[in-house]
């Protein structure tokens, strides 16, 4: 008789493409990777990616390298929090193409 591990898994597909995305951009704070993952991926709310980017926190698969405070004219004040995340020591990017294809026709533009 073997153990089996119980509750939810731990791997996610959403979170495996945010890995793929940060691994080509180097950094990036959760609204530049939620328009990256809109472009290259099916539909997703910005809600579910800041979910997985706290997911991917816990589970060290993402590092917060710094949180700047960003002044502007928005609709909710004057300024606004980015928190830039990179790949932690368990993130396991297998370079998908898509995502550098991407990548390189917007920085091309």
């Amino acid at each position: 008789m073997g153990f089996e591990k119980r509750g939810r898994p731990t791997y996610s597909v959403i979170r495996q493409n945010i890995i793929e995305i940060l691994y080509y951009l180097g950094k990036g704070y959760g609204y530049d990777i939620y328009k990256i993952y809109r472009a290259v991926f099916p539909k997703i709310t910005l809600r579910s990616i800041y979910y997985h980017l706290n997911k991917g926190i816990t589970l060290g698969e993402f590092k917060i390298e710094k949180i700047e405070k960003e002044k502007g004219d928005y609709s909710w004040g004057e300024t606004a929090e980015k928190v830039y995340y990179v790949l932690g020591k368990n993130a396991k990017p297998k370079g998908y193409s898509r995502i550098k294809e991407y990548l390189s026709k917007e920085n091309g533009k």
